[in-house]
C-alpha cells in the first residue's frame, strides 16, 4: 500500500452528515454492492464473506493473498467478479520456470518492411489488465515474484530504460495452496506485507456443496453479468479516501497495531508467540480498509466495528511467530482474537 496522504480532501459534511452528493454515492455504492454480490451468487455458492473482503481491497487499490485447498473455486470467484465488474481478467499459473518477463512483457525485434530497418517494439504481458490472477504465486523462483509484486507497489513496469504505466483499475490476486509446500518458494515477509489482505477460503457446508452440485454438473452454467463498470470502480476508489474518520478511531487503529510489536508495552501473553510485529503499512490498511467497508454497509463514517471486522485479514500474514506459537499450536487468528480482547478502544 502507498503511503502518501489521500489525494482527494474529505468531502463536506453538514450537521455531522454527508452532503446530498456524497449521501447520493454512498446509496449508490452500497446498491451496487448488492447487485455485484447477486451477480456473483448466480456462479458462486456461499463465500459472502470473501467476496465482501475482495471487494474491499479493490476499492482500496489493495491487493489480496488468497489460501484454499484445490478445488474450493478460487479461480472461478476471481474470474467472476471480475465479470461482476466490467474488468479485464488473466490468469497467469505460477511455475518454476515462470520468467519475469513472462509477467511484464519484453521487448521484441520488429522490422519495417518499406526500409527493412529494425527497432525495438515493447510486448506487454498479462499484467497490464484490470484484474490479474496470480495462481499458486508460491511456485515461481524470487525473482519473478519481485517482478509481480513491483507492478503490485509501483502500477509501472520497467522493462530496459522505459517504464510503462499499468491500466487502472489495477486489482492482483495471488493464490497459494496451503497443502502442498514441497518445491515451492514461500514469499518473504516483505513482500507478504505488500498484500492488503490475506483471505483463508473455507471448505463448504453441506447444504452449498448441494447447490454447487446441481449448479455444475448440468447443461445450463450461469454466467455473472455486470453491475459496475470499470470507470465506475475508478471513481470509487478516489471516493473511498476522502470518507471522514474520527482522530479517537485512528488512534485505536495505531493502538492496536503498535500492541503487535515486542517491546512496545503490549499484552506479554501475545509477544512471547511473535518473532515481529506488524509494520505501519498495516494500520494504513486498516484504516483504508475500514474506509471502505464503511461505505459498502451504507455509511458514510468509520467506526470501531470497522477496524475489528478487518483485524484478521489485515494482520494474519503480517505476525511473524516464533517457535513458542508453533509448540502451543497458536495460529495467528487466534493472536488477533488475544490482541482485540486486550487493546481498549479509549485510551
Amino acid at each position: 500500500m502507498a503511503t502518501a496522504e489521500p489525494r482527494t480532501a474529505p468531502p463536506a459534511e453538514a450537521n455531522g452528515q454527508p452532503a446530498h452528493d456524497d449521501a447520493t454515492a454512498v446509496r449508490k455504492l452500497a446498491d451496487a454492492r448488492e447487485r455485484i454480490k447477486l451477480e456473483v451468487g448466480r456462479v458462486i455458492v456461499g463465500q459472502t464473506d470473501i467476496i465482501d473482503l475482495l471487494l474491499t481491497a479493490l476499492l482500496c487499490r489493495g491487493h489480496v493473498l488468497l489460501h484454499g485447498v484445490p478445488g474450493l473455486g478460487k479461480t472461478l470467484m476471481a474470474k467472476t467478479l471480475a465479470d461482476s465488474l466490467a474488468m479485464e481478467f488473466r490468469r497467469v499459473q505460477f511455475t518454476p520456470d515462470l520468467m519475469p518477463s513472462d509477467i511484464t512483457g519484453t521487448d521484441i525485434i520488429k522490422e519495417d518492411p518499406a526500409s527493412g530497418k529494425h527497432s525495438l517494439e515493447f510486448l506487454p504481458g498479462p499484467v497490464f489488465t484490470n484484474f490479474l490472477l496470480a495462481d499458486e504465486i508460491n511456485r515461481t523462483p524470487p525473482k519473478t515474484q519481485a517482478a509481480l509484486l513491483q507492478a503490485m507497489q509501483e502500477t509501472e513496469v520497467t522493462v530496459g530504460r522505459q517504464t510503462f504505466p499499468l491500466p487502472r483499475p489495477f486489482f492482483v490476486v495471488a493464490t497459494q495452496n496451503p497443502i502442498e509446500m514441497e518445491g515451492t518458494y514461500p514469499l518473504p515477509e516483505a513482500q507478504v506485507d505488500r498484500f492488503m489482505f490475506s483471505l483463508r477460503i473455507a471448505y463448504p457446508t453441506v447444504d452449498e456443496e448441494v447447490k454447487i452440485i446441481k449448479g455444475t454438473t448440468g447443461t445450463a452454467l450461469a454466467k455473472a453479468a455486470a453491475a459496475l463498470g470499470i470507470e465506475e470502480v475508478a471513481r470509487l476508489q478516489e471516493y473511498v479516501r476522502g470518507v471522514p474518520i474520527a482522530d479517537s478511531v485512528v488512534n485505536y487503529a495505531a493502538r492496536l497495531i503498535a500492541a503487535t510489536r515486542p517491546g512496545c508495552g503490549g499484552p506479554a501473553d501475545i509477544h512471547k508467540y511473535l518473532s515481529y510485529g506488524a509494520s505501519p503499512r498495516a494500520s494504513q490498511c486498516l484504516v483504508l480498509g475500514a474506509k471502505a467497508r464503511a461505505l459498502l454497509s451504507g455509511r458514510f463514517h468509520v467506526d470501531f466495528a470497522d477496524l475489528k471486522a478487518l483485524a484478521a485479514p489485515v494482520l494474519r500474514h503480517r505476525l511473524v511467530l516464533n517457535f513458542h506459537a508453533r509448540a502451543d499450536k497458536i495460529d495467528a487468528d487466534a493472536l488477533v482474537t488475544k490482541l482485540l480482547a486486550a487493546v481498549p478502544q479509549n485510551a
